[in-house]
């Protein structure tokens, strides 16, 4: 089964809207990495000017390569990605091979 890994960083505060939203488009898991840092072209200025680090959460979903457009496409609507510079980012790469799905392929429950 051809399978794509969609690639998506953005403020902690989306994660969850994004998560619900990946898995209705119909993704059947995630991997969530907390605490990156990033910055765009224009860097976050704070207090006194300082430039601040912007903390992000990078998600990672392996999705079956037919959902993958629906999918990718529903996390940057939800994500308002084009919206506004610095609200994060979302990438579709192919995937060659991978182990361990099985089970969030198939559907099944392991027992």
């Amino acid at each position: 089964m051809p399978l794509k890994l969609i690639v998506v960083v953005a403020g902690p505060e989306k994660t969850g809207s994004l998560m619900d939203a990946a898995r209705d488009a119909g993704a059947t898991g995630v991997t969530i990495i907390n605490n990156a840092r990033g910055e765009g072209m224009f860097p976050v200025k704070g207090i006194f000017g300082l430039e601040l680090d912007a903390q992000r959460d990078v998600l990672l979903f392996i999705v079956a390569a037919e959902k993958s457009a629906a999918i990718l496409e529903r996390l940057a609507a939800v994500g308002g990605f084009d919206d506004a510079p610095g609200t994060g980012i979302a990438v579709q790469l192919d995937v060659e091979a991978a182990f361990g799905l099985r089970t969030q392929i198939s559907g099944d429950r392991p027992t």
